[in-house]
């Protein structure tokens, strides 16, 4: 994990381009020792906080898989069980590459209150912007990303220049997917039990078990 710490914030303080990463990994010690030391941030839920079930999902914004279930999932789960008020809705992020990392940050980057709402442009627009051709290309598809979201380039290159959330973020991510031994992405826990990215109908036979556990 250490050594994925240090090329995620190498990566993620490169100036404002991600042209330069095939680099990165020579320099990612003296990045690592320059950064701050994060902290673990709160969870980002949607849903009642007294919902009967939690379900959290580890997703990666460069994953294939993740932006499958998010494109074609989520909004069932969203409106059968988020919406009706049975489940609580957690999603972590998890940053396998650089990559993810600069779409994870521009993810918070507009606050909390429109983390849900970033991620869902991100997860739309994957196969575009992931599509560039250079690390400078990718970087200006995900400005185009922020600037639909409503942010402006200088509060973009703020977020992705503050060095002390890059390194909550991963710091976040490095305890969270650690303490519930992720391997891959997408992966649910819910309430508790860890379960593999599957069909909506095997999902939902899961979600319903659960539910009628609590009575």
């Amino acid at each position: 994990m250490m050594m994925l710490r240090r090329s995620l914030i190498a990566a993620a303080t490169a100036a404002l381009t991600l042209a330069a990463l095939p680099a990165l990994a020579q320099e990612a010690q003296s990045a690592d020792e320059a950064m701050p030391e994060g902290k673990v941030l709160p969870d980002i839920a949607l849903g009642q906080a007294d919902a009967p079930v939690t379900i959290v999902e580890y997703a990666s914004f460069t994953c294939s898989h993740c932006a499958d279930f998010h494109n074609q999932t989520w909004p069932k789960l969203k409106a059968e069980y988020v919406d009706t008020g049975k489940v609580r809705f957690i999603q972590r992020d998890v940053y396998f590459d650089a990559v993810g990392l600069w779409a994870g940050i521009l993810a918070r980057c507009g606050g909390d209150e429109k983390y849900y709402a970033v991620s869902d442009l991100i997860f739309d627009d994957q196969k575009t912007w992931l599509a560039g051709e250079s690390g400078d290309a990718i970087a200006g598809n995900l400005r185009k990303i922020g600037a639909k979201a409503g942010m402006t380039s200088e509060q973009m290159d703020a977020c992705w220049n503050d060095q002390q959330k890059v390194a909550d973020l991963v710091t976040t991510f490095q305890r969270k997917a650690g303490a519930d031994e992720i391997e891959g992405t997408p992966t649910f826990v819910i309430d508790g039990e860890k379960v593999r990215n599957q069909p909506w109908d095997e999902l939902k036979k899961v979600i319903d078990a659960k539910l009628a556990e609590k009575g």
